[in-house]
């Protein structure tokens, strides 16, 4: 295993709402992704989802409220729990998954990305 710079990670490449894999831990993908603008209301009917914020803010829309993240802060979607990211700017995260959580749940959107590319 080699040691992995996310600075480095986020720079080779622009596109938002595109995760990728930098590496596996215990049978989790660790992803980046740049994002901004609106994403899609989905679940993970049996996935937590962990975000992270490496830049900028985001905001998780849930259907009871919201919930907003600063650089350095977390935020674990409990499996089940319909949300939707947004960023009014690019926002850099984190993200861990169970290697078999699909990009948007069940819902199928111009957003969903099938393949996750590794960077």
């Amino acid at each position: 295993m080699k040691k992995i710079n996310l600075l480095e990670k986020f720079n080779l490449f622009q596109e938002h709402w595109t995760p990728k894999i930098i590496g596996e831990l215990n049978s989790q993908h660790v992803k980046i992704a740049k994002v901004h603008g609106e994403f899609v209301w989905h679940d993970h009917a049996e996935e937590d989802e962990l975000f992270m914020v490496i830049k900028g803010e985001l905001i998780i829309y849930l259907r009871d409220g919201q919930i907003t993240l600063k650089e350095g802060e977390i935020y674990i979607v409990p499996k089940g729990v319909e949300h939707k990211p947004f960023a009014e700017k690019e926002c850099w995260i984190l993200l861990f998954e169970p290697k078999q959580t699909e990009h948007t749940g069940k819902v199928d959107s111009a957003l969903t990305k099938k393949l996750v590319e590794l960077v």
